[in-house]
């Protein structure tokens, strides 16, 4: 079974709902222009109950099918990243500095898609909870929402969701039982010297060394500390310190990430950490804090769950255009707190060549949009048959 007929007759409204949405891009929590717009096509589409304000933007819709039965929750993300939009599309933001380079405008206009179906036709017992939520980028809104409730609230007892991939042919669909996106951890480290003349350096205590020994040893945690069939990394992204060419400054801060799958790794490189920005502070004559704060889980799929999805996927797609085995990577999705709650599935949809996903230049490709809301209306009813 391909695209769903009706819902690929509409194809051009939910390009303009999604081009729309793409001219409002707005960052985490606070995104009021998207979500009353979402919210206006929701009512119009015809959902049963509509339960706004959660986790300050984001919307629970409620659709019932014929008879009684479970809930099923699918979830779309709304917020967009603080990036200077260079597509140069007609619809551009118009938010300077903000811009949709995840597709999460796409994310959403699927799920008003499939909700569209699935109020018109009601092919399904039970009820489905469309879950429109925000700051997936930053803060976890999915957090927010899971600890607001919405899973007792609603009754939700298996959750799915979607996301886009650059350079996945279009159409393509790509999952995998368990493990799929890695745990996600940030680190600052500040680093308090004595600055002094450039020119005098045995008269400061500098900073400036400290940070590059630090960065340096810090990569040892990969290369000697754990076992290397654990994927892992640990990545220094900034080092700020210094203001001019004769001055050895007082102070250096270094910032980075560190992507784990297993809670063990996660503790050994914290403790690692810990202990070699001591030591290397002691080394170099400088004081050095390190805050190590704990981000995203790792987003693990149910086996059986990712298996009914791939089936569905099939449906769609073809058997040909689903890979249901595709490894996993160290990206990190806060979709992880509602598998944790949950049951369910996140699955990546091809959108084809583009520019990546958060590059300036990406955007989403409205001819997939059809083809994951009939991915998620097929998984409705699917799992919730009338028969």
């Amino acid at each position: 079974m391909p695209v769903v007929n009706r819902i690929a007759d509409y194809a051009d409204e939910m390009k303009t709902w999604r081009r729309h949405l793409h001219q409002i891009p707005e960052l985490a929590l606070d995104l009021p222009k998207t979500a009353a717009f979402v919210a206006e096509r929701l009512r119009e589409i015809g959902v049963d109950e509509l339960h706004e304000g959660i986790a300050t933007s984001g919307m629970v819709a409620i659709i019932n099918g014929e008879g009684e039965g479970p809930t099923i929750g699918l979830r779309a993300d709304m917020d967009a990243l603080p990036i200077p939009e260079e597509t140069g599309a007609e619809y551009a933001s118009a938010h300077a500095g903000n811009m949709h380079a995840c597709g999460h405008d796409g994310h959403t206009t699927m799920l008003l898609g499939a909700a569209k179906y699935l109020a018109e036709t009601r092919n399904f017992r039970g009820r489905v909870a469309l879950i429109f939520q925000p700051a997936e980028e930053a803060i976890g809104g999915a957090r927010i929402m899971v600890e607001e409730g919405i899973m007792e609230r609603f009754d939700i007892g298996e959750v799915y969701a979607l996301h886009n991939a650059p350079g996945l042919p279009v159409g393509q669909f790509l999952t995998t039982p368990g493990a799929l996106m890695a745990a996600v951890d940030t680190f600052h480290i500040h680093i308090q010297g004595k600055g002094g003349h450039g020119a005098m350096p045995h008269e400061t205590r500098d900073p400036v060394m400290a940070a590059c020994g630090i960065a340096q040893a810090i990569q040892t945690i990969v290369s000697r500390n754990h076992h290397t069939l654990e994927d892992l990394v640990v990545s220094v992204t900034q080092i700020h310190t210094g203001t001019v060419d004769n001055v050895i400054p007082d102070t250096a801060y270094i910032n980075g990430t560190v992507r784990t799958f297993n809670p063990q790794v996660q503790k050994m490189v914290m403790q690692r950490m810990q202990e070699i920005v001591a030591g290397q502070a002691a080394s170099y004559g400088v004081e050095a804090e390190l805050e190590y704060e704990v981000g995203y889980p790792a987003t693990v799929n149910d086996a059986e769950k990712a298996g009914f999805a791939v089936e569905v996927a099939r449906e769609i797609s073809g058997t040909d255009n689903v890979e249901p085995d595709g490894g996993r990577e160290m990206g990190a999705e806060d979709f992880s707190y509602m598998l944790q709650a949950r049951p369910g599935a996140y699955l990546f949809l091809g959108q084809g060549e583009s520019a990546g996903l958060h590059h300036p230049k990406y955007d989403f490709n409205d001819e997939i949009a059809p083809i994951g809301a009939s991915f998620f209306a097929r998984l409705v009813e699917r799992a919730q048959p009338l028969s």
